[in-house]
């Protein structure tokens, strides 16, 4: 046994970290149910319960961080969680409610979106520590589950047929799928800057923005959700330009060494 895992057995034995543990046991849990309630045709409370799921995973991390109380079992623990309850359960209530007329297509649409969110999260665990903290690479696997569940509860808000339904959600499983293991960056949410003193305009606009929420909450979810996945291909292609001037001038830099090397030579 090497000393990395020696040390890991031992921190085993001392025990795990209750609090961060139960609130990713409640993400887990959240999840679950809403699969219990997709199987039994209940697709409106199956898409709520994902997002409480969603909700319990962003406390987690926060709670371990604040309490000093994060681990690698945790770490792990939570990806578990993520699979389960952003990755398997909203791909079991996409073919459900909407891909199942599709057959073999509609399977293998859902699959998809639960594979590229099993890569999206791969990806994350082994990037995490160098990559920048205020920029997912991919959209999120929650924001992905969280933007099928709003999608349901718009349709259901809206009452629109079920044959307005069948092949938006298969264009939307397949966006999805693809923006989680594309490398379009996204808001992560984690800057510091955030929580410290803000003006006061801002404090007036989140209210305001709650109060619209509690009045329309399905439509407004289902439109903050969109407007949050457009933002990475929106910012992606408004920084295209400065990106492709910036590998211009770092291209004509290499060339301006070859080009010293030589003359010195």
């Amino acid at each position: 046994m090497t000393e990395q895992q020696s040390s890991r057995s031992e921190s085993m034995r001392k025990g795990i970290y209750i609090l961060p543990n139960l609130f990713t046991t409640g993400s887990l849990f959240a999840g679950f149910y809403g699969m219990v309630s997709g199987v039994n045709g209940d697709y409106r409370t199956a898409a709520i319960w994902i997002l409480v799921s969603a909700v319990f995973d962003g406390l987690d991390g926060k709670v371990a961080r604040a309490t000093g109380t994060t681990s690698k079992f945790g770490v792990e623990y939570d990806s578990l969680a993520d699979l389960v309850a952003f990755g398997v359960a909203p791909g079991l209530l996409m073919y459900l409610w909407a891909l199942k007329p599709f057959g073999r297509l509609g399977w293998l649409a859902a699959f998809l979106f639960v594979v590229c969110g099993a890569l999206r999260l791969a990806r994350f665990n082994v990037q995490v520590d160098t990559v920048e903290s205020k920029r997912f690479i991919g959209l999120p696997i929650p924001a992905a589950a969280s933007m099928v569940s709003a999608t349901i509860l718009f349709f259901h808000h809206m009452g629109w047929p079920s044959s307005y339904k069948k092949l938006a959600i298969l264009i939307l499983i397949y966006l999805l799928a693809f923006l989680m293991v594309s490398n379009v960056k996204y808001y992560s949410f984690k800057d510091p800057e955030i929580i410290k003193k803000q003006p006061f305009g801002f404090l007036v606009l989140l209210v305001l923005l709650l109060i619209v929420i509690a009045a329309e909450p399905a439509i407004m979810m289902f439109a903050l959700f969109c407007c949050y996945l457009l933002s990475g291909p929106i910012t992606y292609l408004v920084s295209m330009p400065r990106r492709r001037r910036l590998e211009k001038a770092i291209h004509k830099g290499h060339e301006s060494v070859s080009d010293g090397g030589d003359k010195s030579e």
